[in-house]
Order: C-alpha cells, then structure tokens, then sequence
C-alpha cells in the first residue's frame, strides 16, 4: 500500500495551504518519520512565499517547504541501524514525487534516508525543530582564526543564538543591535540597544544576522582597524559598499553559509549538555491546519521570533 500524508504545499507566491500527497516507497537505507513539530523560516521560506527568491538549486512551484522538523520514527529500513520510536531532528526531505521537497519538512509524515536524520532528546518536545536555526549559528562562529562576535545585528532567533553561543563559549557578552523596541527583551547576560544609542566604532566582530545587505556601509564604520563584518543572513539583493571607508579601516567581509553535519552533531551536544538553551525562542504554536495563517504571522508579525506547526494537532 502507498504512503500517503498531509503536508503544507506551497502553490506559488502567497498561495500556501495543507493537502494530501503521495510518499515515495521507503527503501532499506531509509526512514519514515511522524512529524510532531516544524519550523517556519523567516529567512528563505518567507522569499519563497513572497515570490522574492532569487533564482535557486530545485526552485520551483508547487513546493513543500520546511527544513526545521522534530519526530519520531515509525518505520526503519534494515540497513538504517534506528529502531521504531527513536526521536529524531529532519532537515527536510524530497519524497513527494512531482511536488517539489523545497525543503520538505513541512508533512505530517515524510520518508528520509537515514543518514540526513539526527537523533535527539526527545524531552526538548518542539524546542527539536530549532536544531537547524542552531548549527547555522554555530557554523558562523566555528572554525580557525574566527573571531567571537562583540556586536551582533538583530535580536532574532539567529541574533539570540548568536549571542547564547558566544556566552558558552566563553567570550564577553556581546552588544546587539534591535531596532525594534518589541524584539529587546529576552536578553540572557548580553546587552540589546537601538544602534542610534550605540556610540561604539571600535568593534573587532560584527556578526550580521539582519538579512539587510544595506547596512553594510554602517557596519564598516563601526569597525576598529583590520575589523569583520560577518554575513550571518541570507540577502537578496546585490551587496555593496563605498570602498573609501572599508580602505580606511582595512576592513574584512566573510560570508557565513549553510551548517554542516558536524555543525549540527556538536550544537545537539551543546544543547544537551545544558550549555545551550534554546528555551524562550518558539514565541507561537499553531495547529497544521491552521497553516496559511500561521505562515502569513510568522512573516507578517514582528512579535513573532519563531512559529512552530504542531501536526499532532491535525487529525
């Protein structure tokens, strides 16, 4: 008998609702996972729903989206080495025949090969899902040579991991930069200012976590000599800077990308080891039938840090 499930399809801009779609048949090296939790990204997925991406690897309507999803397994093929009822983190999946898995996360079942899941805790309930939004962030912060950041932009969820990984770290608490009075509380050992009020040019590592490439002008002044300007966001538009002020401050520029395996295996042993908290950061929960008004808060409603979808709520 075919797999079927319930998933929120995107039809193309701004046209978004839940409808029944066949699953690929699941292999030995693959898994079928009931989702419980997934995320709404406010970065790429809002492009998406807005019909602002530009042109992308597998772009194209009608897509599921959704790469930030917590459940556990149903189905385990023989060559997986999971058992039936382990909790796992699903950073989405493409087994829904023609409807493009862009990012896929976003069904209330899906089929995955074993080796793209993560075991987690299954205590963390729909903190799970935030897995990704973390390693992204600890992607940015790891490797040789990089520089914790003192300055970071914007208090949203990435900003707030940001700052929570630089204080477990060990750095000094980072100043972060909001220009929104609603996004400034939630601060756990860090200060949040509205830059008009920050007088400071002197920073050594500015992490960008706003998505507006516009700012970069602004951010290079901040710099001391020889500073970095880290794009932490994803930006849609062509980036740019006056080059006189750069020169001036032998400034650097570094793009953070996408996390990788090892990105996501150390932040689950951050979060589980208690020294990464990613309490406080789901602000709004909505059942999977209630998808199209769920998307349209989680990008419309500066309240909103993080909308989770609760499948367990669609019957």
């Amino acid at each position: 008998m075919s797999l079927h499930a319930e998933a929120v399809i995107l039809r193309g801009p701004r046209d978004l609702g839940l409808d029944v779609v066949a699953l690929s048949d699941p292999g030995p090296d693959d898994l079928v996972v009931e989702i419980s939790h997934s995320g709404i990204s406010t970065g790429t997925e809002k492009l998406f729903w807005s019909g602002q991406m530009p042109p992308f690897p597998g772009m194209g309507y009608p897509l599921i989206p959704g790469y930030e999803s917590a459940g556990e397994v149903v189905e385990a093929g023989a060559s997986t080495g999971f058992r039936v009822g382990e909790r796992v983190f699903v950073p989405g999946a493409n087994c829904y025949g023609e409807v493009r898995g862009l990012f896929g996360g976003a069904a209330r079942r899906l089929v995955t090969s074993a080796d793209r899941v993560t075991r987690i805790d299954g205590a963390l309930g729909a903190e799970g899902a935030l897995l990704a939004l973390a390693a992204t962030a600890r992607h940015a912060l790891a490797g040789v040579d990089r520089a914790l950041p003192d300055l970071i932009v914007g208090h949203g969820v990435l900003g707030r991991l940001l700052a929570r990984l630089t204080l477990a770290a060990g750095g000094p608490a980072p100043t972060v930069w909001e220009i929104d009075e609603s996004r400034r509380a939630g601060a756990e050992g860090y200060d949040v200012l509205d830059p008009e009020a920050d007088p400071r040019r002197d920073y050594r590592a500015i992490y960008d976590a706003s998505g507006n490439g516009a700012l970069l002008n602004t951010l290079i002044t901040r710099l001391q000599k020889g500073g970095e300007v880290v794009l932490a966001g994803f930006y849609t538009e062509p980036i740019s800077f006056a080059f006189p002020p750069a020169f001036m401050k032998e400034a650097r520029l570094r793009i953070a990308a996408e996390w990788t395996r090892d990105d996501l295996a150390a932040t689950r042993a951050l979060v589980e080891g208690g020294a990464l908290s990613l309490a406080g950061l789901i602000t709004h929960h909505a059942a999977a039938s209630d998808a199209d008004s769920a998307y349209r808060t989680a990008f419309e409603d500066p309240t909103c840090l993080k909308m989770i979808l609760n499948w367990g709520a669609t019957a």
